[in-house]
């Protein structure tokens, strides 16, 4: 039974661990205190009762015999009419606190008798104060009225005055009781609340004790393999079975070594996968075809005498070159890769500069920013060779860039032939997937570059970054290039 118990507690999961362990140490804590709020409750109330009895009780009183012989006698010597006076309203007021006492249940006896006493002298009040209304209206009946005021009102004024005195002090005496009471019920409470916390305090520790327990041990064993996994050996793996979170953690780090040495080799093939293709981006960039064009026309320019042109383009070419080797470098700085993009357009103009102008019109804040070597190159050779040269007239290549929602955007635009839309979605898709093995090679050519730059892109940054192409056939093409910032 106890190994049973024990199974079902280590594999139970961690919060309802805790959860119970409130529960049990809660538990008494809400019942004793729910008692001890319920007797105060009550205490209170009748506590309240008394109180609220005395002070109504009080204001009779003090208030009542004064004002009553006074306003009687004021009729009497008719300084007042019958009707101007208060006297009905004071027997009226008076029965009405004489009715409120009466609805409190928990009167003593003898108190619920003094009421009655009470209401029979204001009954006989009323008597009094019917004869002397009826001597006025008679007339001639002075003495017969001063003699009612003196040995009728005035004796039972006084005799609801003592009884109402009578009726207060025991309600005082009730009220020194429950205080006495309730001072008892608190001594009691203390008592209580000191045997109860120590029986919670010892229970809190052994619960404490066992949670800690089943916690700490299989923790202890996760922090060994965590150990190895961070000196670098990676073909260990953990055992703990206990508990249900520490269970599942064990099985999920067990996978995730599994994984690293995944991602370890993965990476690994990425790296080779990466340097392949920069080596063939930078062998594209020594293209025999544009080296020998660009050559053939520095001899041309030179045949030609002009000097100021051929050491321009040696120039020009050299500072390409020297930009596409990067001095080894796989990220530069938007500055350097401009230069690298102008050095290739100036060469380009000598050769066309019939048909190419172009603008570089990026913010220098964007100068320091990073960004792949040779990412932009390839798209402006692709909006030269085939947007431009496919339309007749002057084209324009304008590379601009800007910042917006935390992001870097590079976007260069012609204004060439464009393409259609079936077309731009086939470039763009295969942007996305790398060329088509089967299309014919000028095809390939164009998308080479493109795909190429949004793979090393996504390779470094993440694949939210990357390149989108945009195109309306017959007006041109734009490129933007995403990149963080």
């Amino acid at each position: 039974m106890i190994k049973t118990v024990k199974k079902v507690f280590d594999n139970t999961p961690l919060a309802r661990k805790i959860r119970y362990s409130y529960i049990i140490v809660m538990l008494p804590v809400i019942v004793f205190l729910s008692l001890c709020v319920i007797t105060l409750w009550n205490q209170n109330k009748r506590y309240d009762e008394l109180i609220d009895a005395a002070g109504k009780a009080s204001s009779f009183s003090l208030d009542f015999k004064k004002d009553f012989d006074y306003e009687t006698y004021l009729v009497i010597v008719e300084s007042k009419s019958f009707k101007e006076s208060e006297l009905r309203n004071m027997l009226s007021e008076a029965t009405g606190i004489v009715d409120s006492l009466e609805k409190d249940a928990n009167l003593r006896s003898d108190n619920e008798r003094r009421l009655e006493d009470i209401r029979k002298y204001l009954r006989n009040l009323g008597t009094y104060t019917d004869r002397i209304e009826k001597n006025l209206l008679e007339g001639d009946k002075y003495e017969e009225n001063i003699e009612i005021w003196e040995n009728d009102v005035q004796i039972v004024t006084a005799l609801v005055r003592e009884t109402i005195i009578q009726f207060i002090y025991f309600e005082i005496q009730d009220m020194q009781k429950m205080r006495n009471n309730m001072n008892a019920f608190y001594a009691k409470v203390f008592s209580y609340v000191i045997v109860a916390f120590l029986l919670i305090t010892a229970l809190v520790i052994a619960i404490s004790y066992l949670i800690s327990q089943s916690i700490t041990k299989p923790v202890r064993e996760l922090s060994r393999v965590t150990q190895a996994v961070a000196g670098g050996d990676l073909s260990v793996h953990t055992t703990t079975d206990a508990g249900a979170e520490l269970g599942a953690l064990s099985h999920s780090f067990n996978d995730m070594i599994d994984q690293i040495n995944k991602l370890l080799e993965q990476v690994r093939m990425e790296q080779e996968s990466l340097r392949k293709t920069e080596l063939e981006l930078l062998q594209a960039q020594i293209n025999p075809h544009f080296l020998y064009n660009t050559l053939d026309t520095i001899v041309w320019l030179a045949e030609a005498g002009d000097q100021a042109k051929v050491v321009s383009m040696v120039g020009s070419l050299s500072e390409f070159f020297r930009a596409s080797l990067g001095q080894g470098r796989e990220i530069v700085t938007i500055r350097d890769e401009l230069k690298h993009v102008v050095s290739y357009l100036e060469i380009q103009q000598v050769r066309y500069q019939d048909i190419l102008r172009y603008s570089v019109e990026v913010p220098e804040e964007l100068f320091e920013s990073k960004i792949p070597k040779i990412t932009l190159q390839p798209i402006v050779e692709n909006a030269l060779y085939h947007g431009i040269k496919n339309k007749r007239g002057m084209g324009t290549i304008v590379i601009t860039g800007k910042v917006e929602y935390g992001c870097m955007y590079i976007y260069i635009e012609d204004n060439g032939i464009g393409m259609t839309d079936e077309r731009l979605a086939q470039i763009n898709d295969r942007i996305n997937k790398g060329p088509d093995e089967d299309a014919d090679e000028g095809s390939r050519g164009e998308i080479f570059g493109l795909s190429n730059v949004n793979e090393r892109i996504r390779m470094k940054f993440g694949s939210r970054y990357g390149i989108h192409v945009d195109s309306t056939y017959g007006e041109g093409t734009k490129v933007t290039v995403m990149l963080p910032l």
